[in-house]
């Protein structure tokens, strides 16, 4: 697996943009619709084949059958980072290898674009959330390709919970990436970018 995306989210679409644009100084694209969770984003390309989403729940959509990923149903106060996203090149065979927990795939597509992702059935992922989304792309279209550079590159993720020890190793047969750093303390993720208006901190 490796970093494939980051997710913002709020309670709604313009408060996770504005966090993000103001966090970092650049403007987000224009995203789209998820049809089967009803949530909608904005997206912003970064350097090192990486994009940023921000994300909400759309309120003119209706009301999916199921909980929404990223846990997005819960959410509660201020903007904040929540989420990071890892591709696998095989899904299944990635989840048969990890705990169980980080959800079943469901098959999802906006315009061209067609991936599966794991959900779990509640919603929420290991570890408070803490945990990354995995997600597997169905050809070769991708987001970061679409996006315009923003100039804005991830130096540092920062993964923060009372068992990150134990989330690290469970990772780390799987994902080898010096920009994702854990430690122990409150459920929390934070990051790192260097931007064109210089060293920015988004969490």
């Amino acid at each position: 697996m490796e970093l494939d995306h980051i997710a913002v989210a709020s309670l709604t679409l313009q408060d996770a943009t504005d966090h993000v644009a103001q966090a970092l100084g650049v403007t987000l694209q224009p995203g789209g619709e998820h049809a089967v969770f009803h949530t909608h984003n904005t997206l912003l390309g970064l350097e090192d084949g990486l994009y940023l989403e921000a994300i909400a729940i759309n309120p003119d959509a209706p009301v999916p059958d199921r909980p929404r990923w990223f846990d997005l149903d819960r959410f509660q106060g201020a903007p904040r980072l929540t989420n990071w996203i890892c591709r696998c090149d095989d899904l299944d065979a990635t989840l048969a290898a990890l705990p169980e927990g980080f959800g079943t795939p469901v098959s999802l597509q906006r315009g061209d674009l067609r991936w599966r992702m794991a959900v779990p059935a509640s919603g929420v992922l290991p570890y408070d959330n803490c945990a990354p989304a995995l997600i597997e792309w169905e050809g070769d279209a991708h987001p970061a390709t679409r996006l315009t550079a923003s100039g804005c590159q991830l130096q540092e993720l920062y993964v923060s919970h009372p068992d990150a020890g134990e989330l690290e190793d469970m990772l780390a047969p799987h994902l080898v990436d010096d920009r994702v750093i854990f430690s122990d303390g409150p459920a929390r993720l934070s990051s790192v970018f260097d931007t064109p208006n210089g060293r920015r901190t988004l969490a």
